[in-house]
């Protein structure tokens, strides 16, 4: 009997997670197909990557850069679409011949296109946090009134999918335990800290990702995410997940279950292995990760993490718990502040000062619909940008 191939719509290909999941998608012709192919401004690389996948769509998120698209594709002999702006991400997102969509988009700007694949009842294979801590109740809902799946692709969050009871009975779960590699700056004084540079923030100890999230794993801002989206996935609240530092990076997350078991997937730090696990769930695929060798790696060390240092990670708890709009609001202020600090425009420490500013400036209200969510992200994002100009480097 012939296999059909999925025909995966990958929003954010230009990105770590979108060129992880083309390697996979490569390893797999007889399986996968690269059908839609996104990108925000990289025309030239996502030219490039529609020569190899030669997908039936490709999307340059800023319409500025359409005309350099059409006429690439163009010029390169392609039948590919060129499509432009975030309209045009929500189409493909929800068009009906795209089965899976694998949302990569970095931050809030992935959210609606994340969306709409949820409310068009696709299989969602979601690396886009920010989709989830933003509009994690509506998101969730969508997900539920249209029969979509979620497979989490964030390492942590597919590792406790993985542990989880396969019934969805979460009775007998006592906690979720998110492990956190630390970032470039584990076991420094937060005095230590004042002087560091994007370079030095971006450089990861194990994980090859994107400066974006690099600085956020820097700050421990990442795990903070990770939490709330944890809420999210998986229903449970905020006292039943914990967060506990693992430098290896090789125990993803575990489940501790109320009879003594705890559950952990283990694997060497490597997106391919969630990414493989999303495509071809609930069967499993090669995904080209080289096979954990444990007699070499001998040891595994925890410890807890240090708020007083990092304080980005007590800061996202407290959005949590105060709930509504509150997880809206960090996230937006942590997107203007990273950007910030990127951009040289901003100390490392400040990120974590911004943030907190901008959460005080807002009352949590309720999530009512998604158009109250991006004002409220649009308000907190011009307030977090007045912190940023105060604290701005001379």
């Amino acid at each position: 009997m012939a296999v059909s191939i999925k025909n995966i719509a990958l929003l954010g290909a230009t990105g770590s997670i979108g060129l992880s999941t083309l390697d996979v998608i490569a390893r797999h012709p007889d399986k996968y197909r690269a059908a839609v192919l996104s990108a925000n401004s990289k025309v030239d690389e996502l030219l490039k990557l529609c020569s190899d996948f030669k997908p039936d769509i490709a999307v340059i998120a800023e319409p500025e850069g359409y005309p350099a698209l059409r006429d690439g594709l163009k010029k390169l002999g392609l039948a590919t679409q060129a499509m432009s702006g975030p309209q045009a991400l929500c189409d493909v997102a929800a068009a009906p011949e795209f089965d899976t969509v694998l949302a990569a988009i970095v931050g809030a700007a992935g959210m609606p296109s994340t969306l709409a694949a949820a409310k068009a009842g696709k299989r969602l294979l979601l690396a886009n946090k920010e989709s989830v801590v933003v509009a994690g109740e509506i998101l969730m809902r969508a997900a539920r009134e249209n029969g979509t799946k979620i497979l989490p692709i964030d390492s942590e969050h597919n590792a406790i999918y993985q542990c989880l009871p396969s019934d969805g009975n979460q009775q007998a779960v006592r906690r979720l335990l998110l492990t956190a590699s630390g970032g470039p700056f584990r076991g420094r004084t937060r005095e230590s800290l004042a002087s560091i540079t994007p370079e030095q923030a971006c450089t990861h100890p194990n994980w090859v990702m994107g400066r974006k999230i690099s600085v956020d794993s820097a700050t421990l801002m990442n795990k903070g995410l990770e939490v709330i989206e944890a809420h999210h996935l998986f229903n449970i609240g905020a006292d039943k997940i914990e967060v506990v530092v693992h430098p290896q990076s090789i125990i993803h997350s575990l489940v501790d279950y109320v009879d003594g078991s705890v559950l952990a997937q283990l694997g060497n730090p490597d997106m391919r292995t969630a990414i493989a696990y999303g495509l071809s769930w609930p069967e499993r695929v090669d995904s080209g990760v080289a096979p954990l060798d444990l007699i070499a790696l001998s040891r595994f060390d925890f410890e807890k993490a240090d708020t007083s240092v990092f304080p980005c990670l007590a800061l996202a708890f407290h959005a949590l718990k105060l709930g509504g709009t509150a997880p809206t609001v960090l996230n937006a202020a942590n997107e203007i502040a990273v950007d910030a600090f990127l951009n040289e425009k901003l100390r490392f420490l400040d990120i974590a000062n911004v943030i907190e500013a901008t959460l005080s400036a807002f009352s949590a209200e309720p999530v009512r619909d998604l158009d109250v969510l991006m004002a409220v992200d649009n308000q907190a994002r011009i307030k977090a940008q007045e912190f940023v100009n105060k604290m701005v480097m001379q």
